[in-house]
């Protein structure tokens, strides 16, 4: 497996880590950045990676710069 092919993951872990931190819902942080909860969901699965404006917009809600989730 390529290294890179595992960056989904932990893309999506961190940002799972964070949010249960901040003790915010899934749902609730979906709709702040304006995707549905499902698809928030994908991303925390690694089975989705966010565009690069995306991955912006969720930090800044999670008070955390982007680089910190690669």
């Amino acid at each position: 497996m390529r290294s890179n092919a595992r960056l989904p993951k932990v893309i999506g872990k961190k940002i799972q880590k964070r949010r249960k931190e901040l003790e915010i819902t899934q749902e609730a942080l979906a709709e702040k950045v304006n995707v549905s909860r499902v698809y928030m969901g994908y991303i925390e699965q690694g089975r989705n990676t966010p565009s690069l404006e995306l991955l912006q917009k969720i930090a800044k809600i999670l008070k955390k710069p982007v680089g910190s989730f690669f």
